[in-house]
């Protein structure tokens, strides 16, 4: 397993990536602004196993945080709203602190 990339707080965006095949990563997710909470695990690679091989060597799954607006544009509900997601951290790319 490689070193995690990431630290609590800090700001990321989601890959914008449409790959063929199988894909473990929200739709509404990708190309987003989130924030790392924290490291929920490290595990195998499920777009490879998702293939029959054995997903190695595994990854690390960030929970990230996203304000509902910056999912869903026309949200009206309160600003302070947010999601939190488990995304494996191939898809995740890091942000200057000011996003």
């Amino acid at each position: 397993m490689t070193r995690p990339r990431f630290r609590p707080g800090q700001p990321v965006r989601v890959k914008a990536l449409f790959p063929p095949g199988h894909c473990r990563t929200p739709f509404y997710t990708r190309g987003k602004r989130g924030r790392i909470l924290d490291l929920v695990d490290v595990e195998p690679d499920p777009e490879e196993r998702a293939y029959g091989r054995p997903g190695l060597p595994p990854v690390p799954v960030w929970r990230v945080v996203f304000a509902q607006h910056e999912l869903w544009p026309d949200y009206r509900g309160p600003a302070r709203d947010q999601v939190v997601v488990g995304i494996f951290e191939p898809w995740l790319e890091p942000l200057e602190d000011g996003g």
